[in-house]
């Protein structure tokens, strides 16, 4: 009788779990079936907004869901940061991974999460230059220029940031240590409010990440003294690299994907797939081109390495420049 129940018992889980097994791929094959959540831990008008608002067309438009952009700014990138790793892992919630994500890993002695442990890599999206930007009416019209120009005014100089924490401050702050240059770092709440006042000439400096820049550059608003990249950017021919100037400069910003830890394997290859499609795609190049952005397609897996290596190399600059939250 009891071996009886057991068998019994025994072949209705394994049909249950048959039935599983066989209605996953189905539901893997429909997702999305709803809207998906992509959190940008900035303010609209910022790089990470410009680019996260690109794919989420595309994706849209492929995956025949609604990808809605949903700006959450605050503690450098951590209140959207956190936001997404506390969230359901069922494939509905994304982050608009950036520099600050590998950054903030040494410059926060209190974060309430391990990015690396606590996120899924899902995809890259692009590697891109910050720019070396004042206004048109500034003294300077050369990297050599403005360290002279620098050194002679210590002190009186406000270098703008879209953030404590970001690659444009930390870009900023590698500078400064390069070249003894005395600046005062006035972080924003996003480079929206902080481009606004650079070209308000309330403030003198930024190194921005390009693609928010590129159209305030072009129309002369500011002038691009020198780009991060180890060689000169093709979206801005006539603008040097700044270590051309100054040796061994290098300071590049990488953007892609994340979703919270445990989110079926499923939906991060779909949307990891459909991501590098639009990479490939030539008017999507052209596109990420314009704003100096350079695709990085690959694997979840290639992208956490990318992350990995990103916040070693960030650890480094911390410490060696003596960068603090303020």
């Amino acid at each position: 009788m009891n071996r009886s129940r057991v068998r019994t018992g025994a072949l209705a889980l394994m049909a249950a779990l048959a039935g599983l097994s066989a209605t996953a791929p189905a539901l893997a094959a429909d997702y999305p079936t709803k809207p998906v959540k992509w959190v940008v831990p900035y303010p609209p008008a910022g790089t990470t907004d410009v680019l996260a608002r690109i794919v989420a067309q595309w994706l849209t438009e492929k995956l025949g869901q609604p990808f809605v952009v949903e700006n959450r700014p605050g503690a450098g990138n951590n209140l959207g940061t956190e936001a997404v790793i506390n969230a359901a892992p069922d494939g509905y919630t994304m982050l608009l991974v950036n520099p600050a994500n590998g950054i903030n890993a040494t410059l926060y002695k209190d974060l309430k999460f391990n990015f690396i442990r606590d996120i899924a890599p899902v995809a890259g999206i692009v590697r891109t230059p910050n720019v070396m930007e004042v206004t048109a009416a500034f003294p300077a019209r050369t990297v050599a220029e403005f360290i002279s120009y620098c050194k002679a005014n210590p002190g009186k100089i406000n270098m703008a940031s879209s953030g404590s924490g970001t690659s444009v401050h930390l870009s900023g702050e590698l500078f400064k240590s390069m070249t003894g240059c005395d600046m005062l770092h006035v972080p924003y709440k996003g480079a929206g409010p902080a481009l606004t006042d650079l070209i308000g000439g309330q403030v003198h400096v930024m190194f921005d990440n390009l693609p928010s820049s590129a159209g305030h550059i072009k129309s002369g608003k500011l002038r691009a003294l020198g780009v991060t990249s180890e060689g000169r950017e093709p979206s801005l021919p006539g603008v040097p690299a700044i270590g051309e100037t100054v040796s061994g400069y290098e300071a590049t910003a990488w953007f892609g994907i994340g979703m919270p830890k445990g989110t079926p394997r499923e939906a991060i290859e779909k949307i990891n797939a459909e991501v590098n499609r639009a990479l490939a795609d030539p008017k999507m190049r052209e596109r990420l081109a314009e704003l100096g952005g350079k695709p990085i397609p690959g694997t979840p897996d290639d992208f956490g390495k990318t992350i990995a290596a990103e916040t070693a190399k960030w650890e480094k600059v911390v410490k060696d420049s003596g960068a603090k939250v303020e």
